[in-house]
């Protein structure tokens, strides 16, 4: 497989900043809430607000989040880094700088594993740094005028940075995709795109296949996978066009339209010496002593990555299922408690997996339900799995029970079963009697399979699931007609 396509004879070159918001209650310099949907400007303090002889005072909770990420990374944890004052001038950037991390960051290097269509893939990080998020601009419902809202200034921010290692939108919204459920399963960030929890910048350029890099464009604030992938693609095939044009591609900041599915320049872009970066002068350096690295290490959970081998190992799962079943902590726990249950009364973990792939995920999907939702316990799945595998009732049936489950038609596998009717058949002589019953009506089938018409047989099969109103195995009763043929009955 091409691990890297060409897009029109052009080498794609993406590189990806995320901001993901800490999950803390108070900002990362300021005691004030960071609570989603409150009140314009109710959530801002006087040190958000730059009043005048007011000093920052770091957030630990902040710094044991960045700590967490690093060592999930496989990074490196500096012992000392340092705050910067970013300057640039915005109407929702209180104090004209941005307090950041420059030259030394909390979390050094590290790589992020992600598969893509089953393939192994990898991009390694620069860094993943600090920093305070700014205010918001609104321009709605003002009468043409512009309001600002100070309620995420402070709000604390990991920003994380990769190399320009991938190589087409494909890529980079697995990649994206991956960072998020790893910064959720550590509890580090709730994700949430809608409220701007993860937010993606991608640096997109082009290049003829080994020629210097391109020059580059960045994509600012993408809050979904779909709209990831529309504005990589659409900015590729914008470069290229150019490129083909003759003309040159100048260094930029661009935003995305979901609406008209094109990017649009915003600014041009920013160098480092343009932000003017210094250390801050209130806050003293960072200093993370080995024993904290400790802690933070021994708190970890296990990581997705390292429960999908054990998944593969263990339960013997193909790697796209263990990979489906550690998808975020909730979907993992609710797996394993299936899976227990399941396998105590005989039942496979293959068959969990594929339940919660196919059925569960369905209709969750469906109704927008996280696993948590889900209005069938995992030892109720079970049980009803157990029941399949015992051959208490077919696939089909399983359906219509689990259909009944999730309504809330009641929660005992077996009383949902009998009140249906669904149990197969046990009686092995009586479905030999309706076998032979089907064969002597059917003469014309049996004739066509004897010819080497395969449909024939499963015309056969048909008529004996009518003929028992679907209680019968189909596996049995392939096998009872197989043999009944065999015999020339």
């Amino acid at each position: 497989m091409n691990t890297n396509p060409l897009v029109r004879g052009y080498e794609v070159v993406i590189g990806f900043e995320t901001h993901a918001q800490l999950s803390t209650a108070s900002k990362i310099f300021s005691g004030a809430a960071t609570a989603f949907g409150a009140a314009p400007n109710t959530q801002a303090c006087a040190v958000d607000l730059a009043l005048p002889g007011t000093l920052p005072v770091l957030n630990r909770g902040a710094v044991e989040r960045a700590i967490r990420f690093g060592l999930a990374v496989g990074a490196t944890v500096a012992p000392v880094s340092i705050f910067a004052r970013k300057h640039y001038f915005y109407p929702d950037l209180p104090k004209g700088y941005q307090i950041s991390q420059y030259e030394i960051p909390v979390v050094q290097g590290g790589r992020v594993d992600f598969l893509l269509d089953g393939q192994a893939r990898s991009v390694r990080l620069v860094r993943a740094h600090l920093e305070e998020d700014a205010g918001k601009s609104l321009h709605e419902d003002f009468h043409g005028l512009t309001g600002i809202d100070l309620n995420r200034a402070g709000t604390p921010l990991l920003e994380i940075v990769t190399e320009p290692e991938l190589r087409s939108s494909a890529e980079a919204v697995e990649y994206a995709k991956t960072l998020h459920a790893l910064v959720v399963w550590l509890g580090i960030c709730d994700g949430n795109m809608q409220e701007g929890s993860f937010r993606c910048d991608a640096n997109v350029s082009v290049r003829r296949p080994g020629a210097p890099l391109g020059t580059r464009r960045e994509i600012k604030n993408l809050n979904s996978f779909r709209f990831l992938q529309q504005a990589i693609d659409y900015e590729v095939q914008w470069q290229i066009d150019r490129l083909e044009d003759g003309l040159a591609i100048e260094q930029a900041t661009v935003l995305f339209d979901p609406a008209s599915g094109q990017t649009r320049a915003m600014r041009s872009k920013e160098e480092a010496h343009d932000y003017r970066y210094f250390p801050d002068p209130d806050l003293p350096p960072l200093v993370i002593a080995p024993d904290w690295i400790a802690r933070e290490r021994a708190a970890l959970p296990e990581l997705p990555q390292a429960m999908a081998e054990r998944l593969q190992r263990d339960d013997g799962l193909p790697a796209h299922d263990a990979a489906m079943m550690t998808q975020g902590r909730g979907f993992a726990a609710y797996y394993e408690a299936a899976r227990d249950a399941a396998r105590a009364a005989g039942a496979p973990p293959k068959a969990v997996a594929n339940w919660m792939m196919g059925e569960v995920s369905k209709r969750l999907n469906a109704q927008a339900l996280a696993i948590e939702d889900c209005p069938v316990p995992a030892a109720t799945l079970a049980v009803l799995l157990a029941r399949v595998h015992d051959g208490t009732i077919s696939n089909n049936a399983a359906r219509q029970v689990f259909d009944a489950l999730w309504a809330g038609e009641g929660l005992e596998v077996d009383a949902l079963i009998d009140a249906k009717g669904l149990r197969q058949m046990r009686d092995a002589g009586a479905l030999e009697a309706i076998v032979d019953e089907v064969l002597a009506k059917n003469a014309k089938s049996v004739d066509e399979f004897r010819a080497g018409k395969d449909k024939a047989f499963n015309a056969l099969v048909g008529q004996v699931m009518k003929a028992t109103q679907g209680k019968a195995n189909p596996a049995q009763a392939a096998e009872l007609l197989r043999r009944r043929l065999s015999q020339g009955g």
